[in-house]
């Protein structure tokens, strides 16, 4: 099997599994999923879908956050860590995406990223799931997963995704960011990875490399 086949192999599996997979976040909006991104950052989509159900409710647009003070903002999402740069970020963003885009959350990948608080895999994140551009953002899964099974070779997140977006067809970026990602939270764990469970055992570098140790 060359490598081009073990790849598609790997996908092919995958789109079987996760069909249909998408991101675990809760939003109506372009601006509420790029708010809930922000605080998805060193938290869980659980605790921040449990902040948003409330916040989204009383602050549904970047109207509503640019109002606030940092002060205000703060205790609305405290549980989700980091909640002093998150609120001034999120409020500074809301305040040019009023004042620069008209109330509307940019669509371009660069435009987004010049957004206080606003990476690569964050803005990836937005327009793939809100606008529908082909894009792969890089989370602790699809880095520790992608590079797991050599759908890429690459020690830093950029580089990652960068191989990703060469070894993976484009119209299959975004839906295999899904896979990877619900791949590493059911099976591909970062401690104590479920391989006795996996499907992709017979295609996976990191599995045979430990199986070739013994």
């Amino acid at each position: 099997m060359t490598e081009s086949e073990r790849r598609k192999k790997i996908l092919e599996e995958l789109e079987k599994r996760y069909k249909g997979a998408t991101t675990a976040l809760k939003y109506k909006t372009p601006f509420q999923l790029l708010v809930a991104t922000m605080l998805s950052a060193q938290s869980t989509d659980k605790q921040v879908n449990k902040v948003t159900a409330i916040l989204f409710e009383k602050y549904p647009g970047p109207e509503d956050f640019a109002r606030l003070s940092p002060e205000e903002l703060e205790k609305e999402i405290y549980s989700c860590g980091f909640y002093k740069t998150k609120s001034r970020n999120i409020i500074k963003a809301s305040q040019i995406i009023i004042d620069k885009y008209g109330g509307q959350v940019p669509q371009d990948l660069e435009e987004l990223q010049t957004l206080p608080g606003v990476g690569r895999k964050t803005a990836n994140v937005v327009v793939s799931n809100a606008f529908g551009v082909d894009a792969i953002a890089v989370d602790t899964h699809v880095f520790r997963v992608s590079n797991r099974l050599g759908l890429a070779h690459a020690s830093n997140v950029k580089d990652t995704e960068r191989q990703l977006m060469e070894n993976i067809p484009r119209d299959k970026w975004s839906k295999a960011h899904h896979w990877l990602i619900w791949h590493g939270r059911k099976v591909c764990t970062a401690r104590n990875p479920k391989c006795h469970e996996c499907f992709l055992t017979d295609y996976c570098e990191y599995y045979n490399a430990r199986r070739n140790c013994f």
